[in-house]
């Protein structure tokens, strides 16, 4: 049976570790220790390390873990990553025979140039491009590519079970809700996670389908956001790419 289990590291990341009774996989694993201790506690062998993108807070933990044991390393392919052992790009599956598991790779560029996502087992790891109720800044890439990614990961079914890079939950929500202030399902996330934070528990994870109804950054279309856009630019603009380079710019500010 596979489960999927949340590691925290440095200030508000997550390491995601794919596991089953006798190894296990991380996902971005920005540093190593939690990795390393989390193996000697459950008595897991590690079998693969998969990165999203190359910023230190999500690969800067790969040399210690292949110096404690050498596995296969996956990674986009056109992103400077001196570990990678396998560089990938949309068209190309991992399989983690350890656990049974193939995983898609999906180009999602914008938060930088070469962006991946793994897709797989019902399950999304998108790194720092989709983030419950919110999406990653646009470091190397454009809003337009930033929202033809997001575009492709809305595109996966709802029950998809989204495992983002960092807990930023609640700040998002409080810019989604003076986005969209009338969005019921944004009082309902707040409470519900608000509750979660309270007592040291994630957020995460969360589904598409929740996203599509809650994330402004999915939602460039809606009457509210346009309106909200226009609004913060003191302009007339409708076009969804315009909504969304404007939006991500008010969140930069908030």
């Amino acid at each position: 049976m596979l489960d999927i289990v949340p590691l925290q590291a440095l200030k508000d990341n997550y390491i995601w570790t794919l596991r089953n009774a006798t190894h296990a996989a991380v996902v971005d694993p920005g540093e190593a220790r939690p990795v390393l201790e989390y193996l000697a506690r459950e008595k897991l062998q590690l079998a693969a390390i998969l990165a999203t993108h190359h910023h230190p807070d999500h690969v800067g933990g790969i040399p210690d873990l292949l110096a404690a044991r050498r596995v296969p390393v996956y990674g986009p392919k056109r992103e400077p990553i001196a570990t990678l052992t396998h560089p990938i790009a949309e068209g190309d599956t991992v399989g983690i025979p350890e656990l049974g598991v193939t995983l898609s790779v999906l180009d999602i560029p914008g938060h930088t140039r070469a962006h991946i996502a793994y897709y797989g087992v019902e399950s999304l790891f998108c790194g720092d491009t989709l983030f419950a109720c919110g999406c990653g800044r646009l470091f190397e890439g454009t809003a337009e590519q930033m929202m033809s990614s997001l575009a492709k990961l809305a595109a996966l079914p709802d029950a998809t079970r989204v495992y983002c890079g960092h807990e930023y939950t609640l700040a998002n929500i409080a810019f989604a809700q003076e986005v969209e202030p009338a969005n019921a399902a944004l009082a309902a996330r707040l409470a519900r996670d608000g509750k979660l934070r309270a007592v040291g528990k994630p957020t995460l994870l969360s589904t598409l389908g929740e996203e599509r109804a809650t994330n402004p950054f999915l939602r460039c279309r809606e009457p509210a956001v346009v309106e909200s856009a226009n609004k913060y630019l003191g302009a007339r603009i409708s076009d969804p790419v315009r909504v969304f380079a404007a939006i991500r710019e008010w969140k930069n500010r908030f």
